[in-house]
């Protein structure tokens, strides 16, 4: 028997995040919570995933997987398994699925290193961006993000950490590889030309 729908966890979380999340989170955001539930979906069903439980674990996971920002920047994936173990009981889910939850989220810390099917879905959803035709406006409030936090200082030191990101980025599945790698390159090509004109 599974757990409560989706539904339920997904209006705790949306509540969660919208009360919570410093609007200094301008890539880290509501919007990218929602983005990555919806790929998850995507992938997951272009991959074959038929089972509901395993579709259910991957959408929870995508749900929760950066609520840790809500306490912390760095490390926040350990705060988003806090969460969920700590919430997730109350939606009817056992230690096993919150387990494997827990998994899903830890595998979105960079460097993505899946060792499970579901966590290559939730590692290219989280990621999809860079092979979609949104990447640079996206890229952009990832950009004011790390201003903010002190990560970058500049447009230049942004565009050099874009391209060794992209050089070092894999997708995991058959269908993020056929259908976002190609795009990708295209960026990154792109930036690598920005960042010559910047020199």
């Amino acid at each position: 028997m599974l757990p409560a729908n989706t539904a339920s966890v997904y209006t705790h979380i949306v509540k969660k995040l919208q009360q919570g999340l410093s609007s200094d989170l301008t890539y880290h955001s509501l919007q990218h919570t929602l983005d990555v539930f919806e790929q998850v979906t995507i992938i997951a069903q272009a991959e074959g995933i038929q089972d509901p439980e395993e579709l259910l674990l991957l959408q929870v996971a995508a749900l929760y997987h950066d609520t840790g920002f809500l306490d912390t920047y760095q490390q926040h994936e350990e705060s988003g398994c806090g969460f969920a173990q700590a919430e997730l009981p109350d939606f009817g889910f056992t230690s096993g699925q919150i387990e494997t939850i827990c998994g899903l989220i830890m595998a979105t810390k960079v460097p993505q290193r899946p060792e499970t099917k579901l966590q290559e879905i939730i590692c290219d959803a989280d990621l999809d961006y860079l092979g979609r035709d949104d990447f640079f406006p996206i890229g952009e409030t990832l950009y004011r993000e790390f201003l903010c936090y002190g990560i970058v200082h500049n447009e230049e030191q942004w565009n050099q950490l874009q391209v060794k990101f992209l050089e070092s980025h894999t997708f995991f599945t058959s269908f993020s590889k056929k259908s976002r790698e190609t795009q990708k390159q295209k960026h990154l090509e792109m930036v690598k030309a920005k960042l010559n004109r910047q020199r």
